[in-house]
């Protein structure tokens, strides 16, 4: 079948990527602890959204929570980019919408992409919610990922502005409760950053909620990663896997 023959080839592919392995030029090299340690305490931190010094604590690794947070700061991105050549395509539909983070006390919009599949596509954090930072992280979703047949977002004027100069091909959904697959989704990244007593800058909260987005991706089973494994140990085997090559 072409569906059986799609995904035998996405594994293939995926196994080639992770064939050539080089130690010495690890993107974990340069500190004080054993390369392995560190993909561990970002799993811990992404996965289940503690904070700095509860991640230390109760991962059982003896590292301060500022060091832990250089390692998120670092590592996240390079583990994001080493899984990419084995991430599902998304779907051709995009719900797009924001809500709405405290960075350093000031709140952020949050721009939020998903498919229909629940994948998230893409986010962005921005100080404000006008036209040219729709624009900004609509041309950042389209150059990264390509056009997609129908978007989804409220009435936003912003948004729907956007919309009809950026994808003027596209089909736009702007009907009521339309959008409820995003806004509803944006209740399991609120969860996630509850427990981890607040974000600083605008550079690094980007950083952690892309990380966020990348667990629950892997978590919904968007990449091809971690599939010889029992349930309940993907993300540790996905992680190890990463490790290899990052």
């Amino acid at each position: 079948m072409p569906g059986q023959w799609l995904n035998q080839d996405a594994e293939v592919k995926c196994r080639q990527l992770f064939r050539p392995i080089r130690p010495s030029a690890s993107g974990f090299a340069g500190f004080r602890f054993p390369p392995e340690i560190i993909p561990i305490a970002v799993h811990w931190y992404l996965r289940y959204g503690l904070s700095y010094r509860d991640t230390a604590r109760r991962s059982g690794i003896e590292v301060d929570h500022v060091t832990l947070f250089r390692w998120v700061q670092r590592s996240t991105p390079l583990l994001i980019d080493a899984a990419r050549p084995c991430r599902h395509r998304m779907g051709g539909c995009w719900f797009v919408d924001e809500t709405y983070v405290k960075v350093s006390g000031s709140w952020r919009y949050v721009y939020r992409v998903v498919d229909p599949y629940g994948q998230v596509i893409d986010v962005s954090v921005s100080k404000r919610g006008d036209r040219k930072a729709a624009t900004k992280f609509f041309v950042g979703a389209i150059s990264s990922h390509g056009e997609p047949a129908e978007v989804t977002t409220d009435r936003g004027h912003a948004l729907v502005r956007v919309v009809s100069e950026l994808l003027a091909d596209a089909l736009h959904d702007t009907t009521q409760y339309a959008n409820n697959r995003v806004e509803a989704d944006h209740g399991r990244l609120k969860a996630r950053l509850r427990p981890t007593r607040g974000l600083k800058q605008d550079r690094t909260a980007s950083v952690v909620l892309r990380g966020h987005a990348f667990i629950q991706n892997l978590r919904r089973g968007h990449y091809e990663l971690g599939m010889d494994v029992r349930p309940g140990l993907t993300l540790a085997a996905v992680f190890d896997e990463l490790a290899l090559v990052v």
